[in-house]
């Protein structure tokens, strides 16, 4: 496969009279208002609520199935002193969703603690070991986030203790639901919730906003919490649509203007410079927190989100930026394995999915290989090894390509998985893996279209260089938070020169100056992709595709295009 080959496909343009109303009633730039358009704005009162978020937009908890009954037996066990253990699952999503839920309701209920499972000893989601913990420190309820919606032995097992369970997870339910008190999760059948793409942490939120409109607890207490939770949405690539907008819209302003110890923290330990967006939570903050369930034990990652001082919260997050850095050796070494596995593979250019397995592989991290795979080689990509006994792996996705759908069909020869539409896990007999990797390639060669295997690159819009302004930029940026289903516009300018200063930098990487017939020159940089400097440097004319972004430079701050494609308009046009 050619890595380099990308498809850009060009996004429909609105109606013009739609485009041209909004321009009008908004006074902004025919361009901008076609981006709005394009983002299902139509109105001045649609574009309003868009750009400045309103937590009056946010949904009625109880509108979600089995909020009441959840609501009723918390203040339940409240009310009678009863022991809660409050379970979260090991990654991001887990991990702020058991520091919002613990950390707001210790303010009122002291009889509560928190549980994590050991990702090597006990694996994803509810444990024996977790539940044998329960009846051990006689809990009677269990409140588990972003986790439970498939244990139904083990809510049976906590059942057989006598304890309780309260569900709030967001992953697709299987056939049979758990016998829990309550299942909060807007994905199960004849849920009429409204918005169906929260996070785990976003679910256990709305489960504590009802418990504050019945039970008298202050929700701007609650609010307070709305940093984890944008934290939790932007990290577990939910769609930042709808009330996932809102809570990182606020989450972030948080973030930037009062950071939490722990935070804080970590922005201290990981020397990021600039505002906190939704690419520093992604990329700094997200794998930091996540770093301490890969390498060690997740407890450490809600010890650092809950601590209070500045000394401990430090403590913590330099522990846990150890464990990041290891994170990060184990990664770069079994990618560079898994690639070569995949290049030394007889079926390496006619495959349409990788399954590939060691069983020393460190399982923190053969998620975040599988991804760096499907970087280099794109089709849905699953990576294993050995976990107590069993084989576990982590399954990754291409756009538009439903892997759960594809798993689902191969379950047979596996003892369980749980995911999404793009990011599956799922454990396996070790016997089992060449039967599965040959059934999987099966189910994945009939149902993926050949397009779906060459990397895409969706652009908003055509732009005229000259169209392009600190105005314009401005507007551009206030679109944000961007994230899945609003993401950062993408923009092609084509015939576009480089004014004779091409460079490259750090052998890698390409510097240019570029501008079209009728405009001024603009800076733009390409991270590795020196390969087109030498017919750049010819005066080629190329079109390219890119981003708009701040850059500053000893003090000066000006709009630079960062680069995601370059196409040659004579590989267009070859009689030219």
């Amino acid at each position: 496969m050619n890595t380099q080959t990308k498809r850009w496909i060009t996004k429909a343009l609105p109606a013009q009279e739609t485009a041209k109303a909004l321009a009008t009633a908004l006074n902004v730039n025919p361009y901008v208002a076609v981006l709005l358009a394009q983002r299902g704005m139509q109105t001045f009162e649609e574009a309003k609520s868009f750009f400045r978020p309103s937590l009056t937009e946010l949904h009625d908890p109880f509108l979600m199935r089995d909020m009441d009954k959840a609501v009723v037996r918390l203040i339940q066990a409240i009310e009678k002193n009863e022991r809660i253990l409050i379970y979260g699952d090991y990654d991001v999503d887990g991990t702020t969703s058991v520091s919002v839920f613990y950390g707001f309701l210790k303010k009122y209920y002291t009889n509560i603690e928190y549980y994590i499972p050991d990702r090597y000893k006990e694996g994803y989601g509810v444990s024996k070991a977790g539940m044998e913990h329960a009846r051990d420190t006689h809990a009677k309820l269990i409140v588990s986030l972003d986790c439970g919606i498939r244990s139904v032995e083990m809510v049976q097992l906590a059942q057989s203790f006598g304890i309780d369970f309260i569900i709030c997870d967001h992953h697709n339910p299987g056939e049979e639901l758990p016998p829990a008190v309550a299942i909060l999760d807007p994905k199960q059948k004849n849920c009429p919730y409204p918005y169906k793409e929260l996070s785990g942490c976003g679910v256990g939120f709305k489960l504590l906003q009802a418990l504050c409109m019945r039970a008298g607890y202050s929700s701007d207490v609650l609010f307070e919490e709305i940093d984890l939770l944008a934290i939790s949405i932007c990290s577990d690539i939910v769609p930042i649509t709808g009330e996932n907008r809102v809570f990182t819209y606020y989450g972030i302003q948080k973030l930037n203007q009062a950071p939490r110890p722990g935070i804080q923290a970590i922005i201290d330990v990981s020397g990021l410079k600039k505002a906190i967006d939704v690419n520093s939570i992604v990329f700094t903050i997200g794998p930091r927190i996540n770093a301490a369930g890969r390498i060690d034990h997740a407890f450490a990652a809600v010890d650092l989100l809950l601590a209070s001082n500045k000394l401990d919260a430090a403590n913590f997050a330099g522990t846990i930026n150890d464990h990041n850095l290891v994170r990060r050796e184990f990664d770069e070494t079994i990618t560079g394995e898994a690639l070569t596995m995949i290049q030394n593979s007889v079926h390496v250019d006619t495959a349409c999915s990788t399954v590939l397995y060691k069983n020393d592989w460190h399982k923190g991290v053969i998620g975040i290989v599988a991804s760096r795979c499907i970087e280099h080689y794109h089709r849905p990509t699953i990576i294993l090894t050995k976990s107590n006994g069993k084989v576990a792996g982590s399954a990754r996705s291409v756009p538009d390509y439903d892997l759960y759908e594809a798993i689902d069909k191969c379950s047979d020869l596996l003892i369980q998985f749980g995911g999404h539409k793009y990011a599956a896990g799922l454990t396996m007999e070790e016997k089992n893996i060449d039967a599965f990797r040959i059934k999987f390639e099966e189910v994945v060669s009939a149902s993926i279209r050949k397009e779906q295997l060459i990397p895409m690159i969706s652009i908003d819009l055509d732009l005229p260089l000259n169209q392009i302004s600190t105005q314009f930029y401005n507007i551009v940026r206030q679109m944000g938070p961007f994230g899945p289903q609003n993401m950062q516009p993408i923009f092609v300018s084509r015939n576009v020169y480089d004014d004779g200063t091409a460079r490259i930098l750090k052998d890698k990487h390409l510097k240019l100056n570029i501008r079209q017939e009728d405009s001024v020159t603009y800076s733009a940089i390409g991270w590795q992709m020196h390969s087109f400097f030498d017919r750049i440097h010819k005066k080629e004319p190329f079109d390219i595709c890119y981003t708009l972004e701040e850059n500053e430079f000893n003090g000066k701050k000006s709009i630079q295009l960062l680069i995601r494609d370059i196409q040659f308009v004579k590989d267009r046009n070859p009689q030219i």
